[in-house]
């Protein structure tokens, strides 16, 4: 339970630090803003579902990790780390030929791997893992 509303708590923090974030910008996004903004809301969304999945399950007086979740945890890191490796050669490949700083850079392959992460729990939670 505590672990659920941690998750809660910091996605609220994520969420007031972006809205300040865009206060702060003179009214107009570039590009990049406007895909990290949308980056970081599709992973806020994936933590409150996080959060909420894990409060429901403590709830019921279910467990808060039996060995199905614990595999598929152990299964997405194991291919977003692979996906993630191919992230960042891409990003290396690409830098000399953008004109963003190495700070955007660094940050969108950060978001890059959290979205990974994210993408791979989704389709083995929904998919399952097959008999190896």
């Amino acid at each position: 339970m505590k672990k659920g509303i941690a998750v809660l708590i910091i996605a609220l923090l994520v969420l007031i630090t972006t809205a300040l974030w865009l206060a702060s910008t003179d009214g107009v996004l570039k590009p990049y803003d406007a895909l990290s903004f949308g980056v970081i809301i599709v992973v806020i969304g994936f933590a409150l579902f996080f959060g909420y999945k894990r409060i429901t399950s403590v709830r019921r007086g279910e467990p808060a990790e039996d060995e199905m979740s614990r595999k598929i945890i152990q299964r997405t890191a194991a291919v977003s780390y692979y996906i993630s490796l191919y992230l960042w050669v891409a990003i290396l490949f690409i830098k000399d030929r953008v004109s963003l700083d190495t700070e955007e850079l660094i940050g969108g392959g950060i978001l890059g791997m959290a979205i990974t992460f994210a993408i791979c729990w989704i389709v083995l939670y929904f998919r399952g893992i097959r008999n190896e």
